[in-house]
């Protein structure tokens, strides 16, 4: 057997993390069957922890118009967020918000960072009822 040691970040109010492999349909807030492993893995660990509250972002690069990508943002949150509730988890718990563009984490100016910056995360909004 190995022994392998894996430091963990612990769960605090402010914490967030991107949720690498939600992915949409082009210019739509359906989400790809590809997305249902890492939606199962958010779904566990949020069954596993239920006095967490989280917010659900979503995040677009700067194509297109202001207006569409705060809207486009937004729907793809609430996409993940209406999962969610499907499947158990409390909508109280839950808040949605879409971003647009407004809060990129690499340079517009190419594409890997266009790739990067069209996202989805969650953050520790609560924790306790």
């Amino acid at each position: 057997p190995f022994i392998k040691d894996v430091p963990m970040n612990p769960i605090r109010v402010g914490e967030s993390a991107i949720l690498r492999n939600i992915f949409f349909a082009f210019n739509s807030c359906k989400l790809k069957r590809e997305s249902m492993v890492e939606l199962e893995k958010l779904k566990t660990f949020l069954k596993q922890h239920p006095d967490l509250h989280i917010e659900i972002s979503g995040h677009t690069d700067w194509v297109g118009t202001n207006e569409y990508n705060l809207k486009l943002s937004e729907q793809r949150s609430r996409a993940v967020y209406l999962y969610l509730i499907r499947d158990g988890i409390e909508a109280s718990r839950l808040t949605y918000v879409g971003y647009g563009e407004t809060k990129p984490i690499q340079d517009n100016n190419t594409e890997e960072g266009r790739a990067a910056n069209r996202r989805t995360e969650i953050r520790i909004v609560k924790m306790g009822k």
